[in-house]
């Protein structure tokens, strides 16, 4: 049990304050003729979150009436300068103590292994936000997105050794010091390590893409049963390694399957389609759904969702102008917690 001054990552599911996200910048895009699908994208989300809770929106000043117009009164604005858009990964990780306080988190960022530069913009928005809200910064000298990992707020979290043992992440450390370091700084017990993200994933497997927490003890898993697909061997040996292990308190894990949706391609890119990078907000879930010949897996998606969680709304979102940029909902939002301070 902790002690009621000590922070732990409470579980996405958990109140929120509000949701962080970061608008676009068309420089960092892949497809920068996709600049305008993209922020009407991004702008649908903002729209969502905001039927659900606050949303705080990070712009560049010189994109700031462009997101003003797009999302109106669904936002308030920050002016912060950002080199690309993906909250979940460069954003702070907050934290919580049964007191209520809050504290977050700056993990360092390098763009997913040096990928895109520059990024030392993104790599100071954590701290700049968590001055601005109020909120004490804890700086972690490790590199670590927010997209590798899911916690369940007892204890037990979830990752890849794909992505946060890469050597392009933290090369001189050892799975051993990466796990004391990120298991003291979350408060949690027990690191459930998946060996890979889905196939082609450019972020080198976040687990956001492919496993998360519904519930303390309840995995969501997307699973391919495709032979000949790369993510068929991927998924069931995931599917093989929750069925044999235990969460943080000794519970044997209960594993819920959504299908994965049809292989999409994008200028010859395979895309990394995941409902699993859904986003909880204050009694809802925003799902990015894909529309076309996925049209029969988005309903299952959605029944699913819907079925192990009720009491929440679900809520879809078109997912194809942001996963063809490589993210989705997940990626581009962070949520923090109601809480003091």
């Amino acid at each position: 049990m902790l002690k009621e001054h000590e922070f732990f990552m409470p579980g996405e599911w958990e109140k929120h304050e509000r949701t962080i996200i970061e608008w676009p910048v068309k420089d960092s895009l892949v497809w920068p003729d996709n600049y305008k699908e993209v922020c009407n994208g991004y702008a649908a989300v903002v729209k969502a979150i905001s039927e659900f809770e606050p949303v705080t929106l990070i712009v560049n000043p010189s994109d700031k009436e462009t997101a003003k117009n797009l999302c109106g009164q669904a936002a308030t604005l920050l002016e912060l300068p950002h080199n690309d858009a993906w909250c979940r990964d460069n954003g702070p990780t907050f934290l919580r103590n049964n007191k209520k306080e809050l504290k977050g988190i700056n993990w360092k960022f390098n763009a997913w292994g040096e990928k895109y530069k520059p990024y030392n913009l993104d790599n100071e928005v954590a701290p700049r936000v968590l001055n601005h809200l109020n909120v004490p910064v804890i700086d972690i000298p490790i590199v670590l997105e927010g997209g590798s990992i899911h916690v369940d707020g007892e204890g037990t979290l979830l990752t890849t050794k794909q992505c946060l043992l890469n050597p392009n992440r933290n090369p001189e450390l050892t799975r051993e010091q990466i796990e004391e370091e990120v298991m003291k700084a979350l408060k949690v017990n027990k690191i459930i390590w998946l060996n890979n993200g889905l196939y082609g994933d450019e972020t080198d497997g976040h687990v956001d893409n492919i496993a998360c927490f519904a519930r303390p003890g309840v995995v969501l898993l997307q699973t391919c049963r495709e032979k000949g697909d790369p993510n068929y061997e991927i998924t069931l040996e995931n599917l093989e390694i929750l069925k044999n292990t235990e969460d943080g308190k000794g519970r044997k894990l209960t594993i819920i399957e959504i299908p994965q949706p049809p292989v999409r391609f994008y200028k010859d890119i395979r895309l990394t389609l995941s409902y699993l990078n859904f986003y909880f907000v204050n009694n809802g879930i925003i799902l990015p759904v894909f529309g076309g010949d996925a049209k029969e897996t988005d309903k299952k998606a959605e029944a699913v969702l819907q079925e192990v969680f009720p009491e929440r709304k679900i809520v879809t979102v078109d997912g194809m102008p942001l996963i063809k940029e490589g993210g989705n909902v997940h990626c581009i939002t962070q949520q923090m917690p109601l809480g003091i301070h």
